[in-house]
């Protein structure tokens, strides 16, 4: 496996237009090194190859999946009719965020 080097985190920062100042990019070579150690110990445990994949860490996980039918849904009249208050087709719900609190 390549080291990454801060060209490289550079590069992948730009292609995912957000700028990384030398300290993130610092901190991200700092994870990925952890990340390559991790790795690395996990490729020393013997015989890690014959494990079989698991879908959940839990042995006596079930879940039935349904089938994905479509069907069909309320009318936007029925749904209004229960609604206080809204506007065209808008539910008018109550202000739960202070835009004040940062000042």
């Amino acid at each position: 496996m390549s080291k990454f080097t801060k060209e490289m985190v550079d590069s992948y920062a730009e292609k995912l237009l957000i700028g990384l100042t030398d300290e993130e990019n610092k901190l991200v070579l700092d994870e990925m090194d952890i990340i390559e150690e991790t790795m690395n110990n996990i490729l020393k445990i013997k015989n890690i190859e014959k494990v079989e994949p698991m879908t959940h860490c839990l042995d006596d996980f079930y879940a039935e999946l349904r089938d994905d039918v479509a069907c069909e849904s309320n009318s936007i009249e029925d749904i209004l009719s229960n609604c206080d208050n809204y506007e065209d087709r808008e539910i008018v719900v109550p202000k739960v965020v202070d835009t004040n609190v940062c000042e």
